[in-house]
């Protein structure tokens, strides 16, 4: 039957999309974008696998005729529901978070990057805040508690404990170590695409006394980062608030 076929082989390209552009991206073989390109690939055709085998699935199986194909339909069925699944579930739990992808602690006067104009793949690239963006955030429910952290001590001090912290972290690399500004400038690469951010941190003067931790990360590639730069914000500031800790794998996701 060919909608059977189909199925299956439709299937068959999805998991071979999908393996490709994992494979590619985590390995450096390809930009993590060309690798998340063939995923989105690979999950097309599993959306179309999946309708063929809606179709074919009864069919086979009530007709005698076409019973041979039954075994092929739900093959495919199910390949397409492995690349469906965990897509579906990644887009259902970050679904509440808005297309933007340069987050900060401080919409009105946002840390600006200065080593991150050198690093750079397209040359030239707009690294300034977009005005847009704070009205998006500050609007956005998923972002209400976004805000700069008020630590003890003077700028000094907090930086020291800064420095050290984000040195810890395995997928981030220092490329900025400002003292005198207070200011740390960094790349955080993800664990399975190797997408690359970059960030900034600001330890400023507080108003009576004491210093405020500002932080602003942002995506080098798409429109999107269904709420990456939001967890690494938070997810250091909770590091930071608690003390000296174990940094974990990725150190974008503790939770509270």
């Amino acid at each position: 039957m060919i909608l059977a076929w189909l199925c299956y082989y439709d299937a068959l390209i999805a998991v071979a999309a999908v393996a490709a552009g994992l494979v590619s991206a985590h390995y450096r073989l390809s930009t993590p974008f060309f690798g998340f390109q063939l995923m989105l690939i690979g999950l097309v055709f599993a959306v179309l696998s999946a309708l063929s085998g809606l179709i074919a699935l009864p069919m086979t199986y009530f007709s005698p005729k076409r019973r041979a194909a039954f075994g092929r339909a739900v093959l495919g069925f199910l390949l397409a529901l492995l690349v469906i699944m965990p897509i579906v579930v990644i887009a259902s739990k970050t679904r509440q978070y808005p297309l933007i992808n340069d987050i900060t602690t401080d919409t009105r006067k946002p840390p600006e990057f200065v080593k991150a104009l050198e690093l750079q793949p397209k040359r030239g690239r707009d690294m300034s805040y977009d005005p847009r963006f704070a009205a998006i955030q500050n609007g956005a429910a998923a972002y209400q508690d976004l805000a700069p952290l008020k630590m003890d001590g003077t700028p000094d001090e907090v930086f020291k404990r800064v420095a050290i912290l984000t040195g810890e972290v395995p997928t981030w690399q220092i490329t900025r170590d400002d003292p005198a500004a207070h200011t740390l400038e960094g790349v955080a690469t993800s664990e399975l695409f190797k997408f690359q951010d970059d960030f900034i941190i600001e330890v400023r003067p507080a108003d009576g006394g004491g210093s405020l931790v500002e932080m602003r990360s942002k995506s080098r590639d798409g429109k999107g980062d269904l709420g990456t730069n939001y967890h690494r914000i938070m997810s250091f500031m909770r590091i930071l608030k608690a003390g000296p800790t174990v940094i974990p794998p990725g150190g974008a996701q503790v939770q509270p």
